[in-house]
This record gives structure tokens, C-alpha cells and sequence, in this order.
């Protein structure tokens, strides 16, 4: 099975190359410094709630299709962290069966 491309590969590819826009350009027209269009076209930082909108209004999508590639990325990424980490399942043992019950106050 294939990873998810991250999403600022689909910025770079699929948005910004078809319409011929320099990071510097595009940058402009979303607002944003040219740093952090960089950092996202390269990979190498995540896109935020608020870029999704930026990316949504300029390119005719909805901030949920980016957040989305985003959590599709993040969580193939974390596939090999989870098999690294060794944790013991935590579960109520049976003596521990009393329950919380709200207060009436």
C-alpha cells in the first residue's frame, strides 16, 4: 500500500505548477510570508486550520480535504513510531470496578 503524499506536494504539483506561480507569487496571494509557503511545499511543516482555509479560498477546495491529506499523512507517518513504542495496555483490573458517578450539587 502506498503513503499519502503530504499536502504541500499537492500544493506544488497539482495547484501552483498548472497555474505557473512561483512560491514568491503564490505566497502573495494567500498572505502569507514566503518562508512558510516554502516550509509547506517542501514538506517540511504541516498544514495548519488556517492555511486549509487559505488553500481552500484560493484554489476552490474546503479546509476539510486539506486537513484531511494532512491526517492521512500524519497518521502513515506514524505507523513506524507506533511500531517503535512498547507500552503495556492499561486496563481495570477486577478488583477495580467502582464507578464514577457525578455529584449533585
Amino acid at each position: 500500500m502506498k503513503s499519502p503524499v503530504h499536502p504541500g506536494v499537492v500544493v506544488r504539483e497539482d495547484c501552483m505548477k498548472p497555474l505557473n506561480l512561483s512560491i514568491t507569487k503564490c505566497a502573495k496571494l494567500l498572505g502569507v510570508a514566503r518562508q512558510t509557503l516554502s516550509n509547506l511545499v517542501n514538506a517540511k511543516t504541516s498544514v495548519s486550520v488556517e492555511m486549509a482555509y487559505r488553500l481552500s479560498k484560493a484554489f476552490g477546495s474546503t479546509p476539510r480535504i486539506w486537513l484531511g491529506m494532512q491526517l492521512a499523512f500524519d497518521l502513515a507517518q506514524s505507523r513506524e513510531l507506533e511500531r517503535k513504542i512498547k507500552v503495556k495496555r492499561i486496563s481495570a483490573g477486577r478488583k477495580s470496578k467502582e464507578r464514577i458517578t457525578p455529584q449533585s450539587g
